[in-house]
């Protein structure tokens, strides 16, 4: 069946590690296995040492049908620095602030901002879909969030793919397509109660909180925030409001990237898998991560035993 991958940002070395592991082999500059596919969870640039590279083993191989992807916010966000701005002139969709360049520098040093490498992923980029709902699994990067999905239909392809000129209506803060888009690839924010609200780690205060949506049980804010272990004092223990989360109809596993988890791996609940273990860490700070997969074989229920990963 499928082997999932997560979040890679730019790790090659380990990305071929974990193949070999998994039992592909390089054939004509192709990874491929005689059995099995691929599918990437997205953000294959930003911050690691490799990315080209990176990129072109993913591309090879969903090219040549050997995996599948979608797209993460790492490379919603390429597209969108490189795309000027209709309607302002000299800017672009996503504003080269100091804080977005840095964010993104790596990437530019390694392609080359501009050049033909560049604006050749670029083009790439915009064709990975938002999400897959195949027979038997769901894929999507941060947020399988029903409502959303209803939101992009106006806005994607038969194939779950960015209109070419949804865009800059995807990049309108505020707008309902915005806010959908940074739910299904950033993962689901909810306000706190009136009067609460926390100081993030530059100062800034803060009166919404990304939340574990995948915690089917009723919760509170506390329970679901996922904010830096000194906040969660300051966080309101009261009971979130049974409307906010989007729930999951268990029909078919799912499997998410993005979070940046720790530990051994093991699913988030029954149905519900993240396979992003933060081998990108070091790079903001952290403990070097692990490179994870999950071997899915058709289960109707996620097991901590089918995690393949590489230090």
């Amino acid at each position: 069946m499928y082997d999932i991958i997560g979040d890679i940002h730019g790790h090659a070395s380990a990305l071929t590690r974990l193949l070999t592991k998994l039992g592909y082999q390089e054939t004509a500059g192709v990874w491929q296995h005689p059995q099995r596919r691929v599918i990437f969870l997205g953000d294959f640039v930003d911050r690691g040492p490799a990315q080209r590279e990176t990129v072109r083993i993913a591309r090879t191989m969903v090219e040549a049908g050997h995996a599948l992807t979608v797209m993460g916010n790492h490379e919603f966000n390429a597209v969108t620095w490189a795309s000027p701005d209709p309607e302002r002139p000299g800017s672009f969709l996503r504003p080269h602030s100091d804080k977005n360049r840095r964010q993104h520098q790596a990437f530019l040093d390694q392609v080359g901002e501009g050049s033909a490498a560049h604006r050749e992923m670029i083009e790439w980029f915009k064709t990975l879909p938002l999400y897959l709902d195949l027979d038997g699994v769901r894929i999507v990067h941060a947020c399988w969030h029903p409502a959303a999905l209803r939101v992009l239909q106006a806005y994607t392809d038969d194939q779950h793919r960015i209109a070419p000129d949804a865009w800059p209506e995807l990049c309108r803060k505020g707008s309902p397509a915005y806010e959908a888009l940074e739910t299904v690839l950033k993962g689901l924010e909810i306000p706190l109660p009136t009067g609460s609200d926390f100081h993030d780690k530059d100062g800034n205060p803060r009166r919404h909180i990304r939340t574990q949506w995948w915690n089917l049980e009723g919760l509170t804010y506390r329970d679901l925030a996922m904010v830096p272990a000194d906040v969660i004092p300051r966080i309101p223990h009261e009971p979130v409001a049974a409307d906010v989360l989007p729930g999951y109809d268990g029909k078919k596993p799912l499997f998410i990237g993005h979070y940046w988890m720790s530990g051994d791996p093991t699913p988030l609940n029954p149905f519900i898998a993240c396979v992003d273990y933060s081998i990108a860490a070091q790079h903001v700070g952290g403990a070097p991560g692990k490179l994870c997969a999950y071997r899915f074989d058709g289960e109707a229920e996620l097991a901590a035993d089918k995690f393949v990963w590489v230090e």
